[in-house]
Parts: structure tokens; sequence; C-alpha cells
């Protein structure tokens, strides 16, 4: 019996959105699908964007006194 249920691939692995039913081993067929656009939102910073020698840490972030 063939059974296709919905799921996402991240980071090399599949994440399904439900288990199977009736079934604990099995061959599978994995078919890649077109993003779906509309989902796809633009974003002004990306993770990373700003990397440089050091990190930010909590205190990077740390209001300051002026005087």
């Amino acid at each position: 019996m063939l059974q296709s249920i919905e799921g996402v691939y991240k980071n090399g692995n599949i994440q399904l959105s439900e288990l199977p039913s009736d079934v604990s081993e099995s061959r599978v067929i994995v078919t890649f699908l077109e993003p779906d656009k509309s989902q796809i939102k633009k974003q002004i910073m990306r993770f990373g964007m700003f990397f440089g020698h050091e990190q930010s840490t909590e205190k990077s972030y740390e209001l300051h006194d002026r005087d």
C-alpha cells in the first residue's frame, strides 16, 4: 500500500508532519517540491551577516551611561 505524508527537509533531515500508519520499515521515494514563494519572506538582516573575528555576547548589547 502506498502512503503520502507531507514533511520538511532541513539540514539533511526529513521531518514528517505525521507518522505513517502500519509501517515499521519501508523503502521510500522522496520528491522535493518547488518552494512556495508566498511563504518566503525577505529579511533585512540574516544570521552571520556581520560576522567578524569576535562573536557578540550579552555584554555587547548592554546600555552604557553617556557623560
